[in-house]
């Protein structure tokens, strides 16, 4: 692991917590306690605009990773500003983490995938060197997340994700799956935003539930996420008759 623990230090904390991001209750709680990382690989769910995004995109700032997605070392949109999260959120690393953000930014290892903009950075950076080979504006959305995933992804660094799922089909989720188990195993970490119940069951994960109550850990079965998905599986109209007239 690279990162124990995302907080803001006490004299960086704001003393009202009345203006965005910190009426959001995670980013609240986050100023307060901070947010422990107990497992190479770790989940935020919870509904829109319960602040996981928010909170991922901050972390990939704190690791000086560019916020618009992209390579470790690499600045992508020079015109970016930082978010207020970003510009008082402090990391908590492990010797390998402090190497990697003490050392040369070329020496830095991870990659932030932002469902929102991975598709233009995608297209911007194929066949440059240091990237992949394949032209993913040839490839349907979800063969070039999946390529990105199998380059990209490789040596033990920080890897972010917001909602990796958005181009994904079942299958391609399983491999995700397999590729994040497999990079916790080899010394990275992965810190995911995600709505998917595929992605969330990685085996050996740290699942966070974000919402109203701000965050606490869950296990696979027990997140509301999962519960809803199944219901709707079993039957649709019991969801759908209060939708459709």
């Amino acid at each position: 692991m690279l990162v124990r623990r995302a907080y803001i230090p006490d004299h960086a904390r704001p003393q009202q917590l009345d203006d965005w991001p910190y009426t959001v209750p995670c980013v609240a709680e986050l100023a307060e306690e901070g947010l422990a990382f107990t497992a190479p690989v770790t989940f935020l769910v919870g509904e829109n605009g319960s602040g996981k995004s928010t909170v991922v995109e901050a972390i990939a700032e704190a690791f000086k990773l560019d916020s618009h997605g992209g390579r470790a070392g690499r600045k992508y949109v020079n015109d970016r500003e930082i978010t207020p999260l970003g510009q008082v959120l402090r990391l908590d690393t492990t010797a390998a983490g402090g190497r990697m953000l003490r050392g040369p930014r070329t020496k830095r290892k991870g990659f932030f995938l932002r469902a929102e903009t991975a598709f233009g950075l995608m297209n911007a950076v194929s066949g440059m060197l240091g990237y992949w080979e394949g032209d993913t504006s040839q490839m349907s959305h979800g063969e070039g997340f999946l390529t990105v995933f199998a380059e990209a992804f490789r040596a033990p660094g920080l890897y972010l994700m917001d909602e990796p799922e958005a181009a994904l089909s079942f299958s391609s989720c399983l491999q995700l799956v397999a590729l994040m188990h497999d990079l916790g195993a080899s010394g990275a970490q992965i810190i995911c935003a995600t709505h998917s119940p595929i992605l969330a069951s990685t085996p050996g994960a740290d699942i966070i539930e974000i919402g109203e109550h701000g965050t606490r850990r869950a296990k696979w079965d027990e997140l509301d996420l999962v519960v809803q998905w199944r219901r709707y599986l079993t039957d649709p109209g019991t969801y759908l008759r209060h939708m459709i007239p």
